[in-house]
């Protein structure tokens, strides 16, 4: 009999266990799994939306909050940086209790970072409320891309993660706009406020289509989260700070030396712990690796670069946030369209020739754009660009989303696409830390003329990134993704290795 999931037929001997999602899946009826893509992509949604929604709104939190530059990159830093260190025992919790009770939590505390976001009236309370965000979104992103992908079989993946991907891209795209319109129209801590009514939303759907799942119990791994957490924290801290204190001053030189140092710790730990927070072993796949270097290089590349030309397009150029915000379309809006079309073109042509296609057009964006800041050109030059940019967008989002779970067994979907996020968002972290050092270094101010011969080197910075980015993605498999029956081979392989092969 078929299924909507697709999934080939055993014979009448041997019966493979299917793990509970993908079970329940094969009786659900097809709208349900819309319903079931609306209610884990509008969390995610919530989650990416604030990683943007800051950055045309920063000028006007600079004056009211008297910020200075440092704190500034912490705004966003703080966000990223919790979501970052707190994503892969967030998956641990998810596999142990329960992926959408861990999920639905992260919203709530998601939710509590935004009302206290938007009642700051110090820098130091906002630096503060934007990680409580953070920690929140930590639960939601990658436990929503695991949700989604266990509740759809190999065949329709692709295009799940791809739509999911374009709602991602819908974050980035109305990132921008919306903040800079509720800051012109409101307030800038009206940005926060409109989270919660969607998060409140989102629970509902959340609980009400999307069932319960769980994976591999394991420990927590204390020690193995210090490690990673703790070497992400010095080393954006010493990033952060090295032009203001001095790149050889021991205060910075000891932060970078230490995160280094918590790096190579965690190496022999991981080796010797089944339950390690990131298992080395997910490494052994070709496909996770490349796609974990891609995740991290195009991260720190494009997102340092959004930064500093969202603030560019209001200082220099003179725009209001929503000016600026609605400019940035042509960039940030792009991937909502493209991504859906990647996901669905990935098992045709391959991710690889998307991932290196979207890369190189992002790299070439990117010089064109230090070129012309620093020829001091009108937003009419931006155009081309900004278009190239979000589409190079457009094809990095789904497929490097679908790379990072090829190759890997239904229970490592938590934890991979976790370890994926985490990366990614440390990639964001440094991205805005490094390309505001670069400029910083190169004698940039926030200032009309303060750009001049300092944005330039910046966002060169960036296309050197995503340039690796390129040449990463060119290591990862020729192929176009598994086929149905090598996928059901590949889970009985698994299953029987776990003993969970049973006699009809």
């Amino acid at each position: 009999m078929s299924t909507l999931t697709g999934a080939p037929s055993t014979d009448s001997t041997t019966k493979v266990e299917k793990p509970p999602s993908e079970s329940r899946e094969r009786t659900r009826p097809a709208t349900a799994l819309w319903l079931v893509l609306v209610a884990t992509s509008l969390p995610m949604f919530l989650a990416t939306l604030d990683n943007l929604v800051m950055t045309t709104a920063l000028p006007v939190i600079q004056a009211e909050l008297d910020a200075t530059v440092g704190q500034l990159s912490w705004f966003l830093n703080a966000y990223t940086l919790a979501f970052a260190a707190f994503m892969l025992p967030a998956a641990t919790l998810g596999d142990r209790l329960g992926r959408r009770r861990v999920m639905a939590a992260g919203i709530v505390i998601f939710t509590i970072g935004s009302i206290g976001a938007a009642l700051s009236s110090t820098s130091e309370a906002l630096v503060v409320a934007r990680a409580v965000q953070g920690f929140g979104a930590a639960a939601i992103m990658p436990l929503s891309l695991a949700l989604l992908a266990g509740s759809v079989s190999e065949r329709l993946r692709p295009m799940a993660i791809g739509i999911w991907g374009g709602v991602s891209g819908l974050g980035v795209a109305v990132g921008p706009v919306v903040g800079g319109a509720i800051v012109q129209g409101i307030s800038w801590e009206a940005i926060f406020w409109v989270n919660v009514p969607i998060a409140v939303i989102a629970i509902g759907l959340l609980l009400v289509a999307v069932p319960e799942s769980r994976g591999t119990f394991t420990r927590l791994d204390l020690v193995g989260t210090g490690l990673l957490g703790g070497a992400v924290f010095l080393a954006t801290w010493g990033i952060v700070h090295g032009n203001d204190d001095g790149w050889a001053s021991p205060g910075v030189l000891t932060l970078l030396i230490g995160a280094a140092l918590l790096l190579l710790a965690y190496v022999p730990w991981a080796a010797r712990r089944h339950d390690a927070v990131l298992p080395l072993r997910l490494f052994r796949s070709r496909s996770f690796s490349a796609a974990n270097v891609v995740g991290l290089f195009f991260a720190l590349g494009m997102f340092g670069a959004v930064f500093l030309l969202s603030q560019y397009l209001q200082i220099v150029q003179g725009y209001s946030p929503l000016e600026a915000g609605i400019r940035t379309l042509p960039w940030t809006a792009a991937p909502m369209a493209i991504a859906p079309l990647a996901g669905a073109l990935a098992p045709r042509v391959g991710v690889r020739t998307l991932l290196v296609s979207g890369l190189a057009l992002q790299t070439v964006a990117l010089a064109w754009f230090a070129v012309i800041t620093e020829a001091g050109l009108d937003y009419g030059a931006f155009v081309p660009p900004l278009a190239l940019a979000g589409i190079g967008m457009g094809l990095t989002f789904a497929p490097a989303s679908t790379a990072v779970l090829q190759d890997l067994p239904h229970e490592d979907f938590a934890i991979a696409s976790s370890a994926n996020a985490t990366i990614r968002e440390f990639g964001v972290t440094l991205g805005v830390a490094t390309l505001t050092a670069v400029f910083l270094g190169a004698g940039g101010q926030l200032t009309p003329v303060g750009y001049d011969g300092a944005v330039g080197p910046a966002l060169l910075t960036g296309a050197v990134a995503v340039g690796i980015a390129a040449l990463a993605a060119l290591f990862l498999p020729r192929g176009k993704g598994r086929s149905q029956s090598a996928d059901a081979s590949h889970a009985g392989s698994t299953n029987r290795k776990q003993g969970r092969v049973r006699v009809a």
